[in-house]
């Protein structure tokens, strides 16, 4: 498995390369870890009607939505909670 660079900043790696890895990571979690796929798009649906997605990021906490999405265990950081 291929990782960006893990003590770089954002501005010091290759983008296509840390989505690509981010991606990855998805990918290889643990089926007991990892959200079913249809909950998972149900989940990703919800942030894209959010007001608080911007650039494929949480405003509310800072994560990666599709990252934050692929937990069952996570859920919406919203006063909201829409998941």
């Amino acid at each position: 498995m291929k990782w960006a660079c893990k003590k770089c900043l954002l501005a010091e790696m290759d983008k296509d390369a840390y989505y690509e890895s981010m991606y990855e990571y998805i990918a290889l979690l643990p089926v007991d870890v990892k959200t079913e796929e249809e909950e998972y798009q149900r989940r990703l649906s919800l942030c894209k009607q959010c007001d608080n997605l911007e650039s494929g990021m949480c405003r509310k906490c800072g994560c990666f939505v599709e990252v934050r999405a692929a937990k069952k265990v996570n859920y919406c950081p919203s006063e909201n909670k829409y998941w």
